[in-house]
């Protein structure tokens, strides 16, 4: 009975990567609104009914995107604050990081179907605050640095929500209306060493 049980999560969880697969392609096709739960459940390959049970309304898929590519973005390997090392050197590594992932095709995607469809909904903004509240490798660092009284930081929310809007005021938002291109490479760096610059110019010790 135990490997019978199982076998059956193990399916589900296939099926409900399928059917966010399908939303992922078929949303930036046709567009939330435009795609239909009898279109997710044709390109998934499962029943419409197979669908709902995963996912009850459109809007729960599109947060479902938003919060997987927020769960895989915390989940990859990160810089720990070093004592020994530069805060400039160290702090540039973990805006790169973030540019890389603001940046990246994917994220662009999903926030474009978060803004344009459930930007207002009273689900995704709580969704969005579960999100914020999420302790990021960089929130880390300044909360690390802080104790190693390299940075005079009297509240770390503020001094995070700061970096960050230095962050996608240059990086996320010119691609989110299509007025840039992503960046490249050196542009990144070039993007990142100014942030930090501005950053430690306030909060270094």
């Amino acid at each position: 009975m135990i490997i019978m049980n199982t076998e059956k999560q193990t399916r589900s969880q296939i099926k409900r990567a399928a059917i966010i697969e399908a939303a992922r392609t078929t949303f930036k096709e046709l567009g939330v609104t435009a795609t239909s739960m009898d279109k997710l459940a044709e390109v998934a390959g499962v029943s419409k009914r197979t669908v709902y049970n995963h996912f009850a309304t459109k809007e729960s898929l599109v947060i479902s995107l938003m919060t997987d590519l927020w769960k895989q973005a915390l989940a990859q390997p990160s810089l720990v604050y070093n004592s020994h090392q530069s805060l400039a050197d160290q702090l540039q590594q973990l805006v790169r990081i973030d540019i890389d992932y603001i940046q990246s095709e994917e994220h662009i995607e999903v926030s474009r179907m978060v803004i344009g469809h459930l930007f207002y909904t009273t689900e995704i903004q709580e969704e969005i605050q579960k999100i914020i509240k999420e302790e990021t490798a960089t929130f880390r660092w300044i909360k690390a640095a802080i104790q190693d009284a390299r940075l005079n930081v009297t509240n770390v929310e503020q001094a995070q929500a700061e970096l960050q809007s230095l962050i996608k005021g240059q990086c996320f938002w010119p691609l989110i209306f299509q007025i840039e291109k992503p960046l490249n490479d050196q542009q990144k760096d070039e993007v990142a060493s100014s942030i930090v610059v501005m950053f430690l110019s306030r909060y270094q010790a």
